[in-house]
């Protein structure tokens, strides 16, 4: 099995992202550097090909795992970096409560898989555009309106101008970032709306949070990584 051919790394391009958040009314602009992103969330089929594993309570090998933790999604990124020959981008101490890798830190130097940050998440979802989304939602996500209340095969949607799908809607995804530590502590950030979320959630600037520890059958997440050299 061909994982990097599997997950189809995008070139994203260095860019400008304006951020927001509803709760706050706080906004804040990052400048990233170019950066590699996965064309579609990883699916079931690669997680169990890497971890022996496969959670999820919908069962298919082209649909995105999901049932999977924050813990859960940076392990398998170590794993899968490990796997081919890449520098690992987490240093993981052993597990809390529930296997939470609480002090996880990032190697921002390592050429491994990793999670975006949530501004590489808006930043390749947007696509260029300052829209709430990249086109028709019914045209590129799967959400509560079109989904028949069920997890859809990853990439049936139609991609953004840079090649990525399901940035919108199927399953919500995971970031690095911690939301807000000083109310909500450990929290981290999803992206994206998921198979069963009203078209409200569906748009490039909507934040959700929950504990790191936290397996539900509409969060997945999608791989990036450093470009080096």
């Amino acid at each position: 099995m061909k994982t990097s051919a599997e997950q189809g790394i995008i070139a994203v391009p260095a860019g400008r992202v304006t951020l927001s958040d509803r709760r706050t009314e706080r906004r804040w602009t990052v400048d990233l550097d170019a950066y590699g992103l996965a064309a579609a969330p990883v699916t079931q089929e690669l997680y169990e090909h890497v971890t022996g594993e496969r959670p999820s309570s919908a069962h298919g090998g082209r649909l995105p795992v999901e049932g999977v933790s924050w813990g859960d999604a940076v392990r398998f990124c170590n794993a899968l970096s490990a796997l081919e020959g890449l520098t690992p981008a987490y240093r993981i101490p052993d597990g809390g409560p529930d296997g939470d890798p609480g002090g996880a830190e990032w190697d921002r130097a390592a050429d491994g898989y990793r999670l975006p940050t949530e501004a590489e998440w808006e930043h390749a979802c947007r696509a260029g555009t300052t829209e709430a989304r990249y086109g028709p939602l019914d045209e590129i996500a799967w959400h509560r309106g079109n989904s028949g209340e069920r997890l859809h095969e990853t990439g049936a949607r139609r991609p953004n101008a840079w090649g990525l799908h399901d940035m919108l809607g199927n399953v919500w995804e995971w970031c690095w970032d911690v939301y807000d530590a000083e109310v909500y502590g450990s929290y981290r950030v999803l992206r994206g709306g998921g198979w069963f979320d009203e078209r409200w959630s569906c748009r490039a600037s909507v934040r959700r949070r929950s504990h790191p520890t936290l397996r539900i059958d509409d969060v997945g997440f999608r791989l990036a990584r450093t470009l080096t050299g």
